[in-house]
């Protein structure tokens, strides 16, 4: 078998983990019962988008994985309905801090974690305050059984930005690209809306490295920040498969064929051509 489907879900949180975890489970189930097998809620779904301002009341909140409640959730979720479910979580480790993702595999287990690799600060989205850049490096995983090489490379909202994260995952062996995201308006700056440049970031990534990207947003506004949702499916050209708007609520999905994303890549030859021997300045600091 050489297809899979996957889906994004996007959706508005508010300050009750519990009706979180619910609405994103009821949307979960929506997406299994379309078929797919992999299925991604947005980035830190437990509450809301935190990091908009400092306090350290906050860091209570934080879990290590095998305690985390929409882990858990997660976790069993997975394992009934047999779907993989890449789960954004605020993680404790000892005195660390993380913006983490657990790998739940289609039998509710943790396949593994990865620490963002990219901590973004500025007005609005202050996260150097609450988590370490993660010493994860970067991480890739297996497809549901029953799928052909459908390696799975999963980044974290900002390091969708960099064309280094894509690249990187692709050259473990990923065939997929996932990235579940907090994004939305800029308090320094009313007139500037990235929605549009957000989309094209992932789209650019699609068509550099032949492959298949799924984006997961929020939506809603949560004290003033306003989440523009527009979560999307790309083929591996880049052209968009399935998306949502900006306050809709919903889940997509798509069907893609991996041995015709593999063809299309070898075909384009940008593996083939690489010369990492030039590549020196891209590790060096600036």
């Amino acid at each position: 078998m050489t297809e899979i489907t996957v889906a994004a879900l996007q959706l508005a949180f508010g300050p009750d983990i519990n009706a979180n975890i619910a609405n994103v489970a009821r949307l979960v189930r929506e997406a299994a019962a379309r078929g797919a097998q992999v299925i991604l809620p947005p980035e830190l779904f437990e509450g809301e988008y935190f990091c908009r301002v400092e306090d350290e009341g906050l860091f209570a909140t934080a879990k290590p994985v095998a305690e985390h409640q929409a882990v858990l959730a997660m976790q069993a979720l997975a394992a009934e309905l047999r779907v993989a479910i890449p789960t954004s979580f605020f993680e404790a480790d000892g005195p660390h801090h993380y913006n983490s993702l657990a790998m739940i595999g289609p039998d509710g287990a943790v396949q593994g974690v990865y620490r963002k690799s990219h901590i973004p600060d500025g007005p609005g989205y202050e996260e150097k305050f609450y988590f370490r850049p993660g010493n994860t490096g970067f991480k890739v995983w297996p497809g549901p059984s029953g799928t052909a090489d459908t390696t799975l490379g999963i980044g974290i909202c900002w390091d969708q930005w960099y064309p280094e994260t894509a690249r990187a995952m692709m050259l473990m062996g990923a065939q997929l690209l996932f990235y579940p995201t907090a994004i939305g308006s800029e308090p320094h700056d009313e007139g500037l809306d990235t929605a549009r440049l957000w989309r094209r970031a992932m789209v650019g990534h699609a068509v550099s490295n032949v492959v298949p990207v799924v984006a997961a947003n929020r939506i809603g506004t949560e004290h003033g920040q306003t989440f523009y949702g527009t979560s999307f499916i790309t083929d591996e050209r880049g052209d968009i498969l399935a998306e949502l708007g900006r306050e809709e609520e919903g889940v997509i999905t798509a069907t893609l064929d991996i041995d015709r994303v593999k063809r299309h890549r070898a075909a384009f030859g940008f593996f083939r051509d690489r010369r990492p021997e030039l590549y020196g300045r891209l590790v060096q600091d600036i």
